[in-house]
């Protein structure tokens, strides 16, 4: 956990495919602890084909009866068909020539909301942007991103820096 603080939660994030990821293991994780997520998110890359959302939407019946029976990931079915669900979505927008990232940016006037908390009891689970992101992936097809999976996806995707103004990444996301 230390190591994925340090290094990766809350770095901007702007690839397409890497958002995909990311959005797929914040919705397995709706109901569950971070770090449970974490300690299996190599099992969800192999799992899920490196979380490519071409192959992904391509799954069918056997291919999900195959995840519901791997121990190395959450096995929900709803979590599971969400993956693929949102899979089609996100190639739905891509062929449309929309980019994920920059939709998903316009949420924050694509610059990382810099937010000020001192202690932890202050951040919230949800705020108004990530409830409009949430109606608008809902839109789109979407599933498992209610306001609180993106308030979570938000900010492990950089879009808002929540680290409290006490830890040293607090300063240097700020720059």
């Amino acid at each position: 956990m230390r190591r994925y603080h340090d290094e990766e939660w809350g770095v901007p994030m702007r690839d397409d495919d890497r958002l995909f990821g990311l959005l797929l293991l914040e919705g397995a994780q709706a109901g569950l602890s971070w770090s449970t997520i974490l300690n299996k998110r190599e099992n969800y890359r192999r799992a899920f084909d490196g979380f490519d959302p071409v192959r992904i939407a391509a799954y069918d019946a056997a291919k999900i009866r195959s995840l519901l029976a791997d121990e190395g990931i959450v096995r929900n079915r709803l979590k599971i068909t969400s993956a693929i669900t949102n899979a089609r979505a996100f190639l739905a927008m891509r062929n449309t020539e929309e980019s994920f990232a920059t939709f998903i940016w316009s949420f924050v006037d694509d610059n990382p909301i810099q937010n000020r908390w001192k202690v932890q009891a202050e951040v919230p689970a949800a705020t108004p942007a990530s409830t409009a992101m949430s109606k608008a992936l809902k839109k789109r097809g979407f599933k498992f991103v209610g306001p609180t999976i993106c308030y979570a996806f938000m900010q492990s995707a950089g879009l808002v820096n929540d680290h409290l103004v006490t830890c040293p990444r607090h300063g240097a996301l700020r720059s």
